[in-house]
């Protein structure tokens, strides 16, 4: 086995990837502090080919040297958008037909490893601030909440890394 080089790799260029089909799946970024946090969920969208982010609040968005550092140019292949309010993302993401599904644990959240999709419909992900999660008023807004199982002693997980496998489980069900 040989570790693959950056040239074996076969990635495509901004250009094409602002034209390949996306998995119509989104994210919005509700008051996510931390800039490392904002790129990584750049980075991660443009591996998943997710349409948009959708950055709220007191969250910093591109260009930024920060967000750089993590995103290495995602955030030029991913679309983006800036709202100062998250609910205003929200009316926006279901004006634009997508069904909306806060990361959070809620009463009456789905287990990510329950969750079923329909393959005709597309989604939004919430995503909340690094402390204090997505704003309850944001939670009321949303069609549905999924929670990732946890076992551990802290049941709180980064808020890119939560991200990363809930993007992973959207897109192994929508692709």
């Amino acid at each position: 086995m040989r570790v693959k080089k950056i040239t074996d790799l076969n990635r495509i260029s901004v250009e094409e990837f602002k034209e390949t089909k996306k998995t119509p799946l989104a994210i919005i970024l509700d008051n996510v502090r931390s800039l490392n946090n904002i790129g990584s969920v750049f980075r991660t969208s443009d591996a998943f080919l997710v349409e948009s982010i959708c950055i709220c609040g007191i969250s910093a968005t591109p260009p930024n040297i920060e967000i750089h550092k993590t995103a290495l140019g995602a955030e030029d292949s991913v679309d983006w958008k800036y709202f100062e309010t998250t609910q205003d993302a929200v009316a926006y993401m279901k004006e634009k037909g997508f069904s909306i599904c806060a990361v959070e644990q809620a009463e009456n959240s789905i287990m990510l490893d329950e969750l079923k999709l329909n393959k005709e419909k597309k989604y939004c992900l919430v995503l909340g601030n690094e402390v204090k999660g997505v704003q309850q008023e944001v939670v009321n807004l949303c069609d549905f909440c999924v929670e990732i199982p946890q076992r551990g002693t802290k049941h709180s997980l980064n808020v890119s890394v939560a991200t990363g496998i809930v993007i992973w489980e959207f897109f192994k069900k929508l692709t």
